[in-house]
């Protein structure tokens, strides 16, 4: 039974891996973040659900479709040559267009039925943004790739908020900036430390174009204009937990993002990246504890 089981198991590990849902699961919880933060009466539960499951199950359709789509170029790249496509571990046919479609056909639909039709657009746009503007327009073509790209975890706020009330207020909107900050440093110092890569591969990242020395600057200055953006809540409603959380998160990663503006490396820039990663949980978690004391 167990010899039976194994190749069922991979398969589901496989399956799930092209959903890329660890991302996934990050998208939802900024969902849920900007539900936390508006204003307004309290959602039943299964309100919630369907708030988090739409939002995971769009982003889940355009990770794959960026996988999908990518499949030809993958291979270029040590940290994505193992993706299913590029091994044949699953067939790249059109039938997996017709789930992703439908995925986000279901998950849009959901969305507006159970919350309403704002909330269902701020889904279907961060996965739009995603898998249309970043992975086919703008990735191979423009260093403003993830810039413009990272807008889904903006849009992923102003779901979440929009469930409450379908105009997002100031601490929605201003959340889902510093979302929109956060997006091109966290990259861009995964985009240094892969560098060469990136380069062999001809995707135009900003290591690639302007030079890592002054992506590394470029990263610091973003990350300033980030933390300071991230305290302007402070003065729309969010508290002491949120000011808290912000500056210990923003503190850190400014401090790891000077590391790796004074002295480029791909050591510097991945202790920048997962200084990234450190500051967007504390803001999170102070957001959403701030919210629950108030």
């Amino acid at each position: 039974m167990s010899g039976t089981l194994k190749p069922v198991n991979s398969l589901v590990r496989t399956v799930l891996g092209l959903f890329k849902l660890r991302i996934g699961f990050m998208i939802m919880l900024t969902a849920l973040v900007g539900l936390a933060v508006a204003p307004g009466p309290a959602l039943g539960a299964l309100q919630v659900l369907v708030l988090a499951l739409t939002v995971l199950v769009a982003s889940a359709s355009a990770g794959a479709f960026n996988q999908y789509y990518e499949h030809d170029s993958d291979h270029l790249m040590a940290r994505t040559r193992g993706r299913a496509f590029v091994t044949g571990a699953l067939p790249h046919t059109p039938a997996w267009l017709v789930l992703m479609a439908a995925l986000l056909i279901g998950a849009v639909g959901a969305a507006a039925w159970f919350l309403n039709a704002v909330s269902a657009t701020f889904v279907f746009l961060g996965a739009f943004f995603y898998a249309v503007v970043y992975t086919v327009w703008l990735k191979r073509r423009s260093w403003l790739n993830i810039v413009v790209g990272g807008m889904a975890g903006s849009f992923a706020v102003l779901a979440g908020a929009a469930a409450v009330d379908p105009v997002p207020g100031a601490l929605a909107w201003l959340l889902a900036a510093v979302l929109f900050l956060w997006t091109p440093p966290h990259f861009w110092s995964l985009a240094i430390a892969n560098q060469a890569e990136y380069e062999a591969a001809g995707v135009p990242m900003l290591p690639v174009v302007v030079g890592v020395p002054r992506a590394a600057r470029i990263v610091f200055w973003s990350t300033v204009a980030l933390a300071a953006t991230a305290l302007l809540p402070v003065f729309f409603g969010a508290g002491a937990v949120y000011l808290a959380g912000a500056l210990a998160g923003g503190g850190y990663f400014v401090y790891k993002a000077w590391r790796l503006a004074r002295a480029p490396s791909r050591k510097t820039a991945m202790g920048s990246f997962f200084a990234s990663l450190v500051q967007l949980s504390l803001l999170l978690a102070g957001a959403t504890l701030d919210s629950l004391t108030r």
